[in-house]
């Protein structure tokens, strides 16, 4: 039986522009910053050769967001479209959207829209992407 949910992992391919995007602008905290190489992590993502920079941020005690930055093999971002099939997006509670969509657009983050009502008017939400293109929902429940 699942008891919860760990955390979410995102590949990125730079990991200062991605510390800037979630950290500085979205507020989340590194909790860890570190190398992994080793016949453990090549075993268990199923490559050889594997050097990784792994930075675990989070917002409080119950949600981590896992960054990757692969260091060898270098792979190329493939920016997937939110109905690509997988992982379509991270959503982030906040307390008031109107403020956040103007601090990242100012900070040059582009949007599919501005902050709009859902449908049963319980929350305004709207979608951005990362620097990687990764799609991230911001969400403030009314």
């Amino acid at each position: 039986m699942i008891t919860g949910m760990r955390h979410t992992g995102v590949v990125v391919s730079d990991m200062e522009t991605a510390l800037n995007f979630y950290c500085g602008l979205l507020g989340l905290k590194v909790a860890n910053d570190f190398i992994e190489e080793s016949e453990h992590i090549d075993q268990i993502l199923g490559f050889s050769g594997i050097r990784l920079r792994i930075v675990k941020l989070s917002l409080d005690s119950r949600m981590l967001l896992e960054l990757f930055h692969f260091l060898k093999p270098k792979k190329d971002s493939i920016n997937p479209p939110v109905w690509n099939i997988g992982c379509s997006h991270i959503a982030f509670t906040v307390d008031d959207i109107d403020n956040e969509y103007d601090k990242l657009s100012k900070a040059g983050i582009r949007f599919n829209c501005p902050p709009c009502f859902s449908p049963d008017g319980y929350a305004k939400y709207t979608y951005c992407q990362d620097p990687d293109g990764t799609n991230i929902e911001l969400v403030e429940v009314i």
